[in-house]
């Protein structure tokens, strides 16, 4: 079960449940893949609605590894994620916000 208190979330790849996590090392993992300078310009394009679908497989992936799973960007090209891409982008605004705030 994802702790929403430890930053965590769930998501179903290919029929499995992983709980994702950003970390500080997945963190830094997102910026360096990032097409801008930092973590803040993600953060205020997910607030405007202006994220890519890259941002959003790049965010699901460095939260993967967060917790603790192995694959890497090219995995998640062929993945099977339960609930499409809303879903994926769901869990990416989930991860940031659960990173950077505290619950309730």
């Amino acid at each position: 079960m994802a702790n929403p208190f430890a930053g965590e979330v769930a998501l179903t790849l290919d029929g499995t449940r992983y709980v994702l996590k950003l970390t500080l090392g997945a963190l830094a993992e997102l910026e360096a893949g990032l097409e801008t300078d930092t973590l803040v310009a993600l953060v205020e394009r997910y607030e405007a609605g202006n994220f890519s679908t890259a941002d959003v497989l790049r965010l699901v992936v460095a939260g993967l590894r967060g917790g603790g799973w192995t694959g890497g960007y090219d995995d998640i090209l062929k993945a099977d994620i339960a609930g499409g891409p809303l879903e994926a982008a769901r869990v990416g605004a989930a991860l940031i916000a659960r990173a950077f705030t505290v619950p309730g």
